[in-house]
C-alpha cells in the first residue's frame, strides 16, 4: 500500500503519489478515451492506495468530475470516504473551450455548488483556484474560497500557478495548504524561489505533469503525429528542432532507466518523490498498466550519483522551447 504524506500545516493528509485524472476526459489523446478502462484505472488506484484524485471543472468541460462521480458510485460503500478529491475553478467557457478567467465570488460560489452536483459529494477535499484572476484580489478570492470551508463545503485549499506574491497574500487570509504547478525533472522552474517560499510557510507542493508530458517516458511522438484535439499537437517542446533536443535531453533518465532496471517513468517519478515529504507528484494516466508502473516508483531508490547524472543532463536550459504556448504561459502568474 501506498505511503501517506502531509500537505500543509493542518492536516491535509494524502497518498504519497496522486492520480491525475484529466486525460480521462481532456487534452490527450480523444480517440482512444474508453470510460471502462478509465473507471477500471481509478478503482485500481484506489486498490494500490492511489487515493488522492485530482480533477478539475476544466475538464471536458465538466465531463471529468462526472466521470469520477460515476467511478466511486460503482465501487459503493465508503469509496468516497476513502479517497481525496482536489477540483479547481477559476475558467469561463464558451463552445466547449476555456474562454477566459473568472474568480469573482459570486462565481466561485456557483462554481463549488455545480462541481458538488457533479461530483455526488457533500464536501471538495482540496480545492484550488485553477488560475490567478488578475482582475480580481487573491483576498477577495480566498475569502470567498474560506467561506466555503466554514460552511463546510470545503475542507482546504489550494492555489495553482501562483506566484510569490500572490501565495504571500493568500495565505495571509486563510491557510493554502497546497500549491499546484509543474514541476519536474523536466520542468524546475519552482527551484529558486517558489519552493523556498513554500517551506517557509508551510505549504505543500503538488506536482503536475511529473513526466513531463510523457517526454520523460520516452513514449512519445512528434507534435504533428498527434491527432486533432490533442494538447500536444500545439506545445512548443514537441515541435520542430525542440522535439530532436529534448529526446537527447530526456535520454538520460533511459540510461539510469536500463542501469537501475526500472522504466523512465520510475525514474523520473522516484527523483521527485526523493525531493521531500512536502512534495506529491500526480502523474495522469488512463490506463491500469501505466497506473501500476507509476505507482512502482514508489521502491525505487536513486544513489545520490544517480540523481547527479540526471539533474545535470537536465538542468535548467538543457530543455529547448518554452513549456508552454504564449496564451496559456500569459495566465501564469510568476
Amino acid at each position: 500500500m501506498l505511503a501517506t504524506r502531509t500537505l500543509g500545516t493542518h492536516g491535509l493528509t494524502v497518498s504519497a503519489m496522486g492520480l491525475g485524472l484529466m486525460g480521462m476526459s481532456y487534452a490527450y489523446g480523444p480517440a482512444d478515451r474508453d470510460e471502462h478502462e478509465s473507471i477500471a484505472t481509478i478503482h485500481r488506484a484506489i486498490e494500490l492506495g492511489v487515493t488522492f484524485l485530482d480533477t478539475a471543472e476544466a475538464y471536458g468541460p465538466f465531463e471529468n468530475e462526472k466521470l469520477l462521480a460515476r467511478a466511486l458510485k460503482a465501487l459503493g460503500g465508503d469509496a468516497r470516504d476513502r479517497v481525496v478529491i482536489a477540483t479547481k475553478f477559476g475558467f469561463t467557457f464558451a463552445d466547449g473551450t476555456i474562454a477566459g478567467v473568472n474568480s469573482r465570488p459570486e462565481h466561485i460560489r456557483e462554481v463549488v455548488d455545480a462541481s458538488l452536483e457533479r461530483l455526488g459529494t457533500d464536501r471538495i477535499d482540496l480545492l484550488y483556484q485553477h488560475r490567478v484572476d488578475p482582475n480580481v484580489p487573491i483576498e477577495d478570492v480566498v475569502g470567498t474560497m474560506a467561506d466555503l470551508v466554514r460552511a463546510g463545503k470545503v475542507r482546504y485549499l489550494g492555489l495553482s500557478e501562483a506566484g510569490e506574491s500572490t501565495i504571500r497574500r493568500a495565505h495571509a487570509v486563510h491557510p493554502i495548504s497546497a500549491l499546484q504547478s509543474e514541476y519536474s525533472l523536466w520542468e524546475r522552474n519552482l527551484e529558486p524561489q517558489i519552493i523556498p517560499l513554500l517551506r517557509q510557510l508551510g505549504i505543500g507542493l503538488v506536482a503536475f505533469a511529473p513526466l513531463g508530458r510523457g517526454f520523460l517516458t520516452g513514449r512519445v511522438q512528434r507534435a504533428e503525429e498527434y491527432p486533432q484535439g490533442d494538447y500536444r499537437r500545439g506545445d512548443p517542446r514537441y515541435q520542430g528542432g525542440n522535439f530532436d533536443a529534448n529526446m537527447r535531453a530526456a535520454s538520460v533518465v533511459r540510461d539510469v532507466a536500463a542501469r537501475k532496471g526500472a522504466t523512465p517513468a520510475q525514474i523520473a517519478l522516484a527523483w521527485l518523490l526523493s525531493r521531500g515529504p512536502d512534495i506529491v507528484p500526480i502523474p495522469g494516466t488512463k490506463r491500469r498498466t501505466y497506473l501500476e508502473e507509476n505507482v512502482g516508483a514508489a521502491d525505487v531508490r536513486l544513489t545520490p550519483d544517480d540523481a547527479a547524472q540526471i539533474e545535470r543532463a537536465l538542468a535548467p536550459g538543457q530543455v529547448s522551447g518554452p513549456r508552454y504556448a504564449p496564451a496559456q504561459m500569459a495566465q501564469i502568474d510568476r
